[in-house]
Formats: C-alpha cells, sequence, structure tokens
C-alpha cells in the first residue's frame, strides 16, 4: 500500500501470499535488490529472476529508460507507475537526478497530466479524493488511509491548475507532484505525506461534457457551503493527525485563495504555496541581487506588472521585509511598491472599483494608462511581472528600466515559457548586459558580449520543500510570514559567488537538498525561538538533527 512506513523490510515468510505481497507493496519492493538470503527467507525464490542489482544499478537502468520515452507525458506516467511499484526506486531516482526528472514530475508536464487525469488514472491509490458526497464524514474516511503518522498534506480543490485553470478532481497531479519534491528535494519521508484533492464540482464544461471524467459532474459549490466543506477537512486533519501537521493549500482559485489563507493561517499549521511560497521565492532574488546591485530591499522602488494572487502575495511579503529590516509601519512599507493592471496604474482614485489584495497598494499618485507610463513616473529600481503576458516588458520599457538604473532588476515571472514577459536574451541584450534577471521558468544561458549569463529562475521549489522539512522536523504549530522572511533570507545566502558572478541569483537546482536543509534549519530556529515547535526539547545541534530525519533512499 502507499506511503508503508517499512522500506526494503525483511520477514521470514513460508506463505506464497506473503511472498507476493513483499513484491506488491511499492514500499518494501526491491525488485532485483533483494539478495540471496533475503530471496531465502521471504520466499521470494523463484519469484525474481536470479541476478542481483544495487539500488545505483537499478537507477540508472530507470532513467536509462525514462530517457527512451518519446514524449514528456510518457515519462510522466512512467515514473508514476514506477511510483506504484516500486516507491525506494522511484524516490531514489528523483533524489539522485532531481534536477533532469523534475519536469516530468512536476511543472511543466504535470499541467498536461491534470488534463488528461482522468484518462491516465491508475488504479493504485495515490491519495484521497474526498467530495461532497462525503459532507459529515471526512474525519473518518481519514481513517481510510493506510497511514496514521501523517505530517505534510498538499490538498487542492482543482479551481486554479498552474495557468490551466479549472481542472476538477483531475487537478490531483498537483498535490501528487509537489508532495514528491518535498521528497526529492528536502527528504520529506514519503510515507509522512498525504494528497488529498476536495471535489466541490467543476464549471469546466469540457470536463463535465466527459464520459471518462472521474470526479462529480455539477457546477461548483461557493458561498457558505463550500466554507463548511474546506472547514470540515482542515478541523478534521488536526482532529486525525495533530495541531502540528502541515496543510499546503494548493491551486485554489483567486477569490477563495487569500480569504481562506487568512481565516485559517493563525489556527492551524498551514501555508499557501502559490501566495506565499512564490512571494519568499520572488523575495530571495531581491535579497540576493543586492550584491549584484548594492541596493538592500529597503531602498528599492518596486513595480509591479500584474496585480493578482502572485503578484499580491510577493508585494505583502516584500512590505514585510521592509517592515523588519527598518523598522516602519506596514503602511509605510507598502508606500515603495506600486502596481499596473489591465486598467492602468493602481492608484488611490481607483480604490472603490479595485479587488481586496489590491487595495493596499493604491497609492495617493496620478494614474497613467500603461507600464511604460507607470516606469517614467515611478522611476522604479525594480520591474516584476506576474501578468502572463508575454513580451510586455519590451525594448523600450528595458532600455528606459537601464536609463534610470546602473543595473535594473528585471524579473519575469510569468509562467509558462511562452508567458514569460521577455526573455533573458532579450533582457540583457536591450540592458547591455547590466539586467539582473529572474524568470519564473527555466531558460539555456545566455552569451553576450562575450560573457556567460545564467538566468536565474524563481522556483517554488527553493522554497516549500525547506518549509516541509522545518515543520515535520519540529513539529511546527503555525507557519506564518516571519517564516516565509526568514525563507528566503537563507535561500538568499545560499547562493554560490560563482553564480553570482554569472548574474544568477539563485543556487543550482542540482544543489537542491542542501539548499532545503538551510532553509529548513533556519525556518526550524525561528520555530524554537517563538515557541511554535512541538518536538521538545530543541535539539543542540539542530542542523545535524534536521539532516537525521531527512529521508535518503536506499535499501
Amino acid at each position: 500500500m502507499p506511503g508503508e512506513t517499512t522500506t526494503g523490510g525483511t520477514c521470514r515468510t513460508d506463505d506464497p501470499e506473503d511472498a507476493s505481497r513483499v513484491l506488491k507493496t511499492p514500499s518494501l519492493n526491491k525488485g532485483l535488490g533483494f539478495t540471496t538470503a533475503e530471496r531465502e527467507t521471504m520466499g521470494l525464490k523463484g519469484l525474481l529472476p536470479p541476478a542481483m542489482l544495487t539500488l545505483e544499478a537499478q537507477v540508472e537502468l530507470t532513467i536509462q529508460e525514462m530517457r527512451r520515452k518519446s514524449t514528456p507525458l510518457e515519462k510522466y506516467v512512467f515514473l508514476q507507475s514506477l511510483q506504484d511499484v516500486h516507491s525506494t526506486l522511484y524516490y531514489a531516482v528523483l533524489s539522485r537526478h532531481t534536477y533532469e526528472v523534475m519536469p516530468f514530475v512536476y511543472t511543466p508536464v504535470v499541467g498536461e497530466a491534470c488534463q488528461k487525469f482522468s484518462q491516465i488514472y491508475r488504479h493504485t491509490p495515490q491519495g484521497l479524493y474526498l467530495s461532497l458526497q462525503d459532507r459529515g464524514q471526512l474525519r473518518s474516511i481519514l481513517d481510510n488511509w493506510p497511514v496514521d503518522d501523517i505530517r505534510a498534506i498538499v490538498f487542492t480543490d482543482g479551481e486554479r491548475i498552474l495557468g490551466l485553470g479549472d481542472q476538477g478532481i483531475d487537478g490531483m497531479g498537483i498535490p501528487i507532484g509537489k508532495l514528491a519534491l518535498y521528497t526529492a528535494c528536502a527528504g520529506v519521508h514519503p510515507s509522512h505525506c498525504l494528497p488529498v484533492t476536495l471535489d466541490v464540482g467543476t464549471n469546466n464544461q469540457a470536463k463535465l461534457d466527459d464520459p471518462y471524467y472521474i470526479g462529480l459532474k455539477h457546477r461548483r459549490l461557493t458561498g457558505p457551503e463550500y466554507d463548511a466543506f474546506v472547514g470540515e477537512f482542515m478541523e478534521a486533519a488536526v482532529d486525525k493527525y495533530g495541531e502540528s501537521v502541515m496543510l499546503q493549500f494548493e491551486d485554489f482559485g483567486n477569490n477563495n485563495a487569500f480569504r481562506l489563507l487568512h481565516h485559517w493561517q493563525e489556527k492551524v499549521c498551514c501555508f499557501n504555496d502559490d501566495i506565499q511560497g512564490t512571494a519568499a521565492v520572488a523575495l530571495a532574488g531581491i535579497l540576493a541581487s543586492t550584491a549584484l546591485t548594492g541596493i538592500q530591499v529597503e531602498n528599492h522602488r518596486f513595480l509591479f506588472m500584474g496585480a493578482g494572487e502572485a503578484g499580491a502575495g510577493i508585494a505583502e511579503l516584500i512590505a514585510y521585509a521592509i517592515k523588519v529590516e527598518t523598522g516602519k509601519t506596514i503602511e509605510e512599507c507598502r508606500k515603495q511598491i506600486f502596481m499596473v493592471d489591465s486598467k492602468g496604474l493602481v492608484c488611490l482614485s481607483r480604490l472603490e472599483g479595485l479587488q481586496h489584495h489590491k487595495r493596499n497598494f493604491a497609492h495617493d499618485v496620478d494614474h497613467v494608462p500603461d507600464l511604460l507610463s507607470a516606469v517614467k513616473a515611478i522611476r522604479p529600481t525594480a520591474l516584476i511581472g506576474v501578468s502572463t503576458l508575454a513580451k510586455s516588458f519590451n525594448e523600450t520599457i528595458i532600455r528606459e528600466m537601464s536609463a534610470m538604473n546602473k543595473r535594473p532588476v528585471i524579473f519575469a515571472l510569468s509562467n509558462p515559457t511562452s508567458k514569460a514577459e521577455c526573455t533573458p536574451e532579450e533582457a540583457y541584450k536591450w540592458s547591455n548586459g547590466m539586467a539582473v534577471f529572474a524568470s519564473g521558468s527555466p531558460f539555456e544561458p545566455v552569451e553576450f558580449n562575450g560573457k556567460t549569463y545564467i538566468p536565474g529562475q524563481g522556483n517554488n521549489a527553493y522554497i516549500f520543500p525547506g518549509i516541509g522539512l522545518a515543520a515535520v522536523a519540529c513539529g511546527a504549530t503555525r507557519i506564518t510570514d516571519l517564516d516565509m522572511y526568514i525563507a528566503a533570507k537563507a535561500l538568499a545566502e545560499a547562493v554560490p559567488e560563482d553564480r553570482l558572478e554569472a548574474s544568477c541569483i539563485y543556487p543550482h537546482l542540482e544543489d537542491i537538498r542542501e539548499v532545503s536543509l538551510k532553509v529548513a534549519v533556519a525556518v526550524a530556529a525561528n520555530k524554537y525561538a517563538t515557541g511554535q515547535a512541538s518536538v521538545l526539547p530543541k535539539p543542540t545541534d539542530l542542523e545535524s538533527y534536521v539532516r537525521s530525519v531527512m529521508y535518503e533512499p536506499g535499501y
């Protein structure tokens, strides 16, 4: 069964059914990794070919087989199928080849997988599906999951899956992939992880018309009934797993994401990666850029292109960072941050018609209709794109930023690549190589004027696995804005000198486990300092303790 806590265990059995069970239990199965003695004592002789392969050899064979798959979706299905039968090998492949495999476990391929989830659904349970039909029974349904010691839950209602919109129950691919990265990138033990989808219906007509769609076929539930259903799940999870179970909101729609986070953040151990994780990784880039620009976060003027969930989350965390660094009120700190939406500059004269998350950044300035006018009026030192409007950072915009700033900070964070506000090549070319650039999607290095520039990718995987590891290691009872700031600072401090020399403000993803460890240790230290850790007493050597709880796939 998924989530078995015994990895590669041994047992004496003369019962063929027990021997078969070992091979069919993902966390017990070693494939050809069973030793001769194990095959003898476990009744496996004859059930396997005589050859024995080490885990490393199995990893190499598996990665070669994955590379032979012709399409990204085939690689995704291959890896998920491996997880169903041999979880130790699956996580070994992920941890040894994280940089190569990550795109086929999570973004960008998980988007296509979610669109086709009903078609590629496999019958081994990888998480819990809780639907409106289960109202009033959620607590008892949690007992159906075969593992009781759950410490990290990623859950979605499928309303805003990446940039693909409402995918209903097919959004389950996101929690599954996200938790796989908790394990691969930070060593959170897979048996402690639980993916959950809350099926409240879907407004995606194609799903409703699909005879093979595996979710509820009715329009989305909204209003007080929706809130009550989410609330029932949250309370059931805490009752079942304890107050230190970490609950991560994932891909909720804009109308619910902020509201649910604000309602639950002070009540349970939770965070929203789309809002807070994205914000922390962006803030880390700003903090790291100081080594290149000489400008501290509190001395920047920020202009956002885009004022949705991601933009507001980043802006609020930047304001919080300025508050921490200066001691100013949060209202004063927000005055350094401006936004442009589809109607132009967000300002006080537009206050009445603004969505709630934009209102904090509606300042007493003259309205201007577009980004170029806003750049000229605000004179920002940092331009942050979260608009999904491809090419909105055009040559005129970037040249204007470069005329105002020796090292303009240009973050084109929209995903996927086709939605990026500009490419790194454009940013470097139009700024004559002076832009400090980061993107939301991966780009290849750029050669310009005899220098190699490495575009930094603001990947949330730098942040959320470390947050999860910290929460699990210290038994965190809350996750706060201060934790996100501390995580961002730890990430910024993890950028090596050779990356900065190439104008890159993020570490290499190949170093993700060590980066996650640094993030986790910093956050866990804050949990102990603020009395929000339940694993007591505090370990004398916190880094050694956190490292000791990191799962390492092996036989």
